[in-house]
């Protein structure tokens, strides 16, 4: 069973992983050809600033399962080193609680935006509703979620080892 949560949560955070790189070069992309297209066609095109911003909203949700997974999120480096092993466990389970109820906060919540935003619609492209970039939120909230237990299952410290 950890096995198998385990496989499963490798192959959702690596998903998640490469499409939050995707969302950065496509914000990229889209930044220069915004560039080009003001500054030398001399014809902006209002509707790359719109996703420039809902790209890079995407890339940072779907960039933090990654985070959690290999623990670099927000950390208690100085209790854990200096903690006896039995009391290290118990903060980790206490991190594990606090961090879950955190995202299925912003799951809960973040699906009540985007319900509500269905009916907005995107300036720049009127055609285009609100909820897909309000659904960041709680997709990424259950990914990093999961990234969350993968890391508990399978700790990850590498933040400790990379620490200065």
């Amino acid at each position: 069973m950890k096995s198998a949560f385990l496989a499963f949560e490798r192959r959702l955070t690596g998903l998640a992983m490469g499409l939050a790189c995707a969302m950065l070069a496509i914000a990229a992309c889209l930044g220069m050809f915004q560039i080009i297209t003001r500054f030398i066609i001399e014809e902006p095109a209002e509707w790359t600033e719109v996703l420039i911003r809902f790209s890079l909203i995407w890339m940072v949700f779907l960039g933090i399962p990654m985070a959690f997974r290999q623990g670099a999120m927000i950390s208690v480096d100085l209790m854990h080193r200096l903690s006896p092993p039995p009391l290290r466990r118990a903060l980790d389970v206490l991190i594990l609680l606090t961090t879950i109820v955190l995202l299925a906060v912003i799951v809960w919540y973040g699906w009540d935006y985007a319900q509500r935003g269905r009916v907005q619609t995107m300036m720049g492209l009127e055609s285009y509703s609100m909820l897909w970039a309000y659904l960041a939120l709680p997709v990424g909230a259950l990914c990093s979620a999961v990234g969350v237990i993968g890391n508990f299952l399978d700790p990850r410290r590498q933040e400790l080892e990379t620490a200065q």
